[in-house]
């Protein structure tokens, strides 16, 4: 198990309901909320790209935010692509990409 102080980096696709609901700006908030880094961004297929970058309990705690952020109307998705990169040291916010 990671050290829950070290920081990760992942790359992720989701896949489903996920363009047109708020997903890209929920995720900006949420991620900077917590203080971590990265970028979302929409793709020409319907799926969304994002890098998130934080320590492992600021992952986790990105994830369980997603899946209260919308209330009653929660999105239909699936991770459908996750690896671990190497983390950025150049980074100081998430935004959403274009």
């Amino acid at each position: 198990m990671a050290d829950e102080q070290s920081v990760r980096r992942v790359r992720l696709r989701f896949e489903g309901e996920v363009q047109g609901v708020g997903f890209r700006w929920t995720s900006r908030a949420l991620a900077n909320k917590i203080g971590a880094t990265g970028w979302v961004r929409n793709e020409w297929d319907g799926s969304v790209s994002m890098e998130l970058q934080g320590t492992s309990r600021q992952i986790a705690e990105f994830f369980g935010g997603l899946g209260h952020a919308w209330g009653r109307y929660q999105p239909s998705y699936v991770i459908a692509e996750s690896e671990d990169i190497k983390p950025l040291s150049s980074e100081y916010d998430f935004r959403v990409r274009f």
